[in-house]
């Protein structure tokens, strides 16, 4: 029974990396995949890949691209202040709900 992971970053939230070899590294999450647990951050866990050519406006080679790396090793960075942060939730008087920011107070927009 593979049950749904909440992730608590999404696709175009700017993170910074935690832990690992890519420790201190931002970038801006391409993909968020939940099921997994893991995310694909931009210029983080880059992998070469043989391609191959699929078709004459696709020429094959080797191509660099980013590997998933697991959310758990991310931190959201805050657009206010610019720190690494974790995030709070707020209920709004209209009923939407938004994530702040822990350390400033400032609403993630996305």
């Amino acid at each position: 029974m593979n049950k749904m992971k909440k992730l608590h970053v999404r696709s175009g939230d700017t993170v910074v990396v935690i832990s690992g070899d890519e420790k201190g590294k931002k970038g801006k999450v391409l993909k968020a995949m939940p099921e997994t647990g893991k995310v694909v951050v931009e210029g983080v866990a880059m992998v070469t890949k043989h391609q191959k050519s699929r078709g004459q406006g696709m020429p094959g080679g080797i191509v660099k691209r980013e590997a998933a790396i697991y959310a758990s090793k991310v931190m959201l960075v805050c657009p206010k202040c610019g720190k690494a942060t974790r995030n709070a939730h707020k209920i709004l008087d209209d009923g939407k709900k938004v994530r702040l920011c822990k350390k400033c107070g400032a609403t993630f927009e996305n």
